[in-house]
């Protein structure tokens, strides 16, 4: 199996003749999916399986956290935001982390039955109510909440056979941003961050997390460099002092936060050479390309952890899901959205 370092996005709802071959090529080790791939689940399920047919070992994932950010919502439940499991924490803590695990486990369980891999989730970000774009994703404002909460999302997770992936590293709730369209500074000293943000990522690294995105977040009094191009971040913390063995996804390197590093296969070489396994250049074909010839000139070697992240196929239980969907119909604020 080749895994390679670029995840590839995809024009529309079926393959290109163009996509075809890029997948085809070494540099490729996976797709992303988003909205304009994912009209409903059998649309998803073909498209999948046209992917395969080129590619067996590629790693498919997606953005399907729950509430504003899922990607694919027809055919599939619609899940609730996180902070609803964060609000039920505080009404009786012991159920809220059972339909923590349940949700976690429809979420994948209906992504693998479509043979996807991977949804990029959970957020271990803490909700300050300073970023909008954080916001309700977060578990909670509290943090030993957010900890137990994700950590039964995750085994939920496992137990449909997906992997999970936390973000956004060390930690996106502070900085009031959106790095999709602007830069984020958080200001903070490292000794904060550690004892608050970091914590549940610390939790879930030790419980074996396989995979971590990194916040394109500049943290001036900890590093020269937005975390997910700062060797201090990605190497002295999450590597060395967290033990963290999985892998390291880039955020999308077409955010305007990520503009700083330069262009595209800049970015590349910096994301690289701070520790990043595999780099996301979304929604901009031609920066992809770049980050392409970048790659095969720089002569990356096979990211064999992402063996790791690829789907498991279990039984899965539908009374489980059946009772799984009741339960994320229960926490929507909006029962038919």
């Amino acid at each position: 199996m080749k895994f390679g370092t670029l995840f590839l996005d995809l024009d529309g709802e079926a393959l290109t003749p163009e996509e075809s071959e890029l997948l085809a090529r070494d540099q490729v080790g996976g797709v992303i999916l988003f909205g304009r791939n994912t009209q409903n689940a059998a649309q998803t399920a073909a498209l999948v399986a046209s992917i395969r047919a080129i590619r067996e070992d590629l790693v498919i994932g997606v953005d399907q956290e729950g509430g504003r950010v899922q990607r694919l919502r027809e055919g599939v439940t619609r899940l609730p935001p996180m902070a609803a499991l964060g609000r039920l924490y505080v009404e009786d803590a012991e159920r809220a982390l059972s339909v923590s695990r349940e949700l976690g486990y429809l979420m994948a369980a209906e992504l693998r039955q479509l043979d996807v891999d991977i949804s990029f989730a959970p957020v271990l970000d803490v909700d300050y109510g300073r970023n909008s774009v954080i916001g309700d994703r977060a578990f909670a404002q509290d943090v030993p909440a957010i900890t137990v909460l994700a950590g039964a999302f995750v085994s939920g997770m496992a137990e449909a056979g997906m992997a999970a992936t936390g973000k956004h590293f060390p930690g996106h709730g502070w900085a009031d941003a959106d790095t999709h369209v602007n830069d984020a500074v958080d200001e903070r000293p490292f000794d904060q961050v550690w004892l608050e943000d970091l914590q549940p990522f610390r939790a879930l690294v030790d419980a074996g997390l396989a995979g971590i995105m990194p916040a394109h977040v500049f943290y001036p009094a900890c590093s020269d460099e937005p975390a997910g191009f700062s060797g201090f971040w990605l190497q002295e913390v999450l590597r060395q002092r967290l033990g963290f063995s999985g892998v390291i996804f880039s955020d999308d390197l077409s955010m305007k936060a990520a503009h700083a590093a330069g262009g595209y296969a800049e970015r590349a070489r910096k994301a690289l050479e701070a520790g990043c396994d595999v780099l996301l250049p979304c929604n901009n074909r031609e920066g992809a390309l770049e980050v392409m010839a970048f790659l095969a000139e720089y002569k990356v070697a096979p990211v064999s952890a992402l063996h790791g992240m690829r789907g498991r196929k279990v039984e899965w239980s539908a009374e489980r899901l059946a009772q799984a969907r009741l339960l994320a119909a229960e926490l929507r604020s909006d029962p038919v959205a």
